[in-house]
């Protein structure tokens, strides 16, 4: 193919996956196979100069801003970096910069976390923030302030006086822990979930309706400066920047550091490559900038970056591998779901031969067969799953999957109730899949927390007779003498397990709550639940009209967790549970009135206690905790990067205090 030919394929096809990643949220190759792309185009076009075309991809940054949303041009221009790929092009990167400004001498750079989001830039006019854009083309971006306002990390004022302008850069997340929540809401609505953490948190500012994006619970974190007034006096280097922006009251990240010379930046990678799967967010390398904002001027800026920084990249957590199979599993709600038999492939590190396909309408939308090349990713290192197929490679007899009729863990034919989309294994009392499933989750660490009962244990306890449901735990301490014959079940490890049991047996009710596993019952709901009802008998009576009436708990939710309480299998086991010696430790009755008939709202940050603790305290005197503001709401206490709940707050005349005032309304000595 003629370079002229090839370079103009390699724009369409960069043009045509930049859209489908920033605009539809439905990448179709991994960030390596992009990069690889992109840099084959700029390699063509440094050869052949003459091939650039004034609206190459390698002249602009991201996608062209939707057109639903306002323009804004940015007073400086939201630049991309280059990126290095292994330490050799690291070092590369250093001899550049030491080369330009001229020393044999360490330069000293900001080492920092490339942060996987959305980037966002946040327009201050003394202190009070006017306008949030999105990069857009790079000089011009959609207008989000509507969105950018429910943002944890987004000050609406500033926390020192800033007289004029100031542009704010940064970058736009979710969580690990959030992401997750999300798509398995989805998933239970039989709703298409994201592909990773990025895409879900992209969707989320491009929402016309606020609250909805409000609901996807993202953070931002601040990274550096745009365009700012000659009266705005700013610090003179990035490690200074940060701590600046720190001390206005944005969330910057914590993990930077300086680095003297090219080994300290080695280190760094590969200290934060190491750290990546434990981190809460998804990180894709490391931003290493130089130090000194005017070596920075100094050292200036290319076509489409600046000199002066380079984005590390990490391995691409996608890998191509071939779909062997489908196989079909059953949860402890007896949803059927497919699941990937995969070729044995390494994906952000870690060998995967198994990977979720969520359920029957994402496979179906998805079209995966058997014998398809497939694209499989662990976004946000969470469960791996397959994003899809490479048709090019599919082979000509590949055969579309079919559900099956019938449960696979125990032959009962599947329903697929009204209005649902999932396909049910309505034998919940028995079904071999459904009880490992119910009991792994009651054990689990959020729950009762019973230390060495894990999933293999389970199912070998479970083909023994030994269990049935999770009553049956209880029913273990009276098998001491066969557990400590089996093989790798010595003596103290046996002790052990049968000590963890029972310690389980006066858990707080919230965690006995949780790990009953009722249908949209989190851990929150639980202990919403628990501080309402107050005892386990309290809560197996509990009523719709009970339920709705506690904050964060709508129609859905309630009535859902209605019927599982009025569930004659659902009651047995509990009762069963009490019988074998469980007694959820119960809610204590409030110390006092002092917050009685109050409900009251954390958000921001807090610095004395966790949200959880704050939450606790109200609830020990007498008040309720809500998640959310509304005109019922008595107080809201709002920290550093308080957002939305702030406004509505406002909106709604809410009465607003900080963590200090809120101490002060405290009886002496609460804490």
């Amino acid at each position: 193919m003629r370079p002229e030919d090839r370079a103009a394929w390699l724009r369409a096809e960069i043009d045509r996956h930049n859209k489908l990643y920033h605009e539809q949220e439905k990448p179709e190759i991994s960030d390596s196979a992009f990069d690889a792309l992109f840099r084959e185009l700029v390699e063509l076009e440094a050869a052949n100069p003459g091939l650039q075309t004034p609206d190459s991809p390698t002249l602009r940054v991201g996608a062209a801003p939707v057109q639903d949303f306002g323009q804004h041009t940015h007073a400086m221009a939201m630049l991309s970096l280059d990126n290095a790929f292994g330490e050799a092009e690291l070092l590369s990167f250093d001899e550049r910069v030491r080369k330009a400004l001229e020393t044999d001498g360490p330069v000293t750079y900001r080492a920092e976390l490339k942060f996987d989001g959305l980037s966002l830039s946040l327009t201050y006019v003394d202190g009070l923030l006017k306008t949030a854009a999105t990069r857009g083309d790079g000089t011009t971006g959609e207008v989000v302030t509507a969105n950018a306002r429910t943002l944890r990390g987004v000050p609406l004022r500033l926390a020192k006086p800033v007289p004029g302008r100031l542009e704010v850069r940064g970058e736009v997340m979710m969580s690990k822990p959030v992401f997750a929540e999300l798509n398995r809401a989805l998933v239970e609505k039989g709703e298409s979930p994201f592909a990773n953490p990025r895409n879900a948190a992209a969707g989320g500012m491009r929402q016309k309706d606020s609250r909805l994006t409000a609901a996807r619970k993202l953070d931002f974190y601040a990274y550096g400066l745009g365009g700012f007034d000659s009266s705005v006096s700013v610090p003179e280097s990035q490690a200074g920047l940060m701590s600046w922006l720190g001390e206005l009251g944005f969330v910057v990240d914590s993990h930077g550091r300086l680095c003297r010379g090219a080994d300290e930046l080695v280190t760094f990678v590969d200290e934060v490559q190491r750290l990546r799967p434990s981190l809460p967010f998804g990180i894709d390398g490391a931003v290493i900038k130089v130090d000194d904002i005017g070596l920075q001027r100094q050292l200036g800026f290319n076509t489409r970056s600046p000199r002066w920084a380079v984005a590390y990249k990490f391995p691409s957590e996608q890998s191509f591998t071939v779909l062997q199979g489908v196989g079909w599993q059953v949860g402890r709600t007896g949803v059927v779901t497919p699941v990937a038999e995969l070729e044995p492939v390494e994906v952000g590190g870690v060998t995967i031969s198994r990977a979720t396909l969520h359920n029957l309408t994402e496979l179906q939308r998805k079209d995966v067969r058997p014998g398809d090349t497939v694209v499989v990713q662990r976004a946000g290192d969470v469960i791996p799953e397959v994003v899809g197929p490479v048709i090019e490679k599919r082979p000509p007899d590949a055969a579309i999957v079919s559900a099956p009729e019938v449960c696979p863990a125990c032959g009962t034919k599947l329903v697929q109730e009204e209005g649902f989309v999932a396909i049910r294994c309505p034998n919940k009392a028995s079904c071999p899949a459904q009880i490992h499933s119910k009991i792994t989750h009651f054990v689990s660490r959020g729950a009762m927390d019973i230390e060495g009962l894990g999933e293999k244990q389970v199912s070998r306890f479970l083909e023994l007779g030994w269990l049935n449901d999770v009553s049956s735990i209880y029913k273990l301490i009276e098998l001491r003498d066969q557990m400590v014959e089996l093989d790798r079940m010595g003596e103290q490890s046996v002790t052990n397990l049968l000590d963890a049991i029972e310690a389980s047996k006066v858990r707080p009710l919230d965690r006995f709550v949780f790990a009953l596993g009722i249908p949209l019952v989190g851990e929150r709901t639980a202990r919403d639940l628990a501080s309402r009802f107050l005892s386990v008998d309290g809560l197996l009576n509990a009523k719709f009209d009970q339920l709705v009436d506690i904050s964060d708990i709508g129609p859905k939710t309630a009535s859902t967790v209605e019927a599982w309480l009025e569930d004659e299998e659902n009651q047995r086991v509990v009762r069963q549970l009490i019988a074998n010696g469980v007694r959820p430790a119960e809610v204590e009755a409030a110390e006092g009135d002092l917050f009685a008939g109050q409900t009251l709202v954390f958000t921001g940050k807090l610095e004395k206690f966790s949200r959880d603790e704050a939450e606790a305290l109200v609830i020990r005197w007498g008040g309720k905790a809500a998640g959310s503001v509304s005109k019922n709401t008595s107080l809201v206490v709002a920290g550093p990067g308080a957002g939305s709940k702030l406004e509505k707050a406002t909106q709604l005349g809410v009465p607003v205090t900080d963590e200090e005032g809120f101490l002060a309304l405290l009886p002496p000595g609460t804490l």
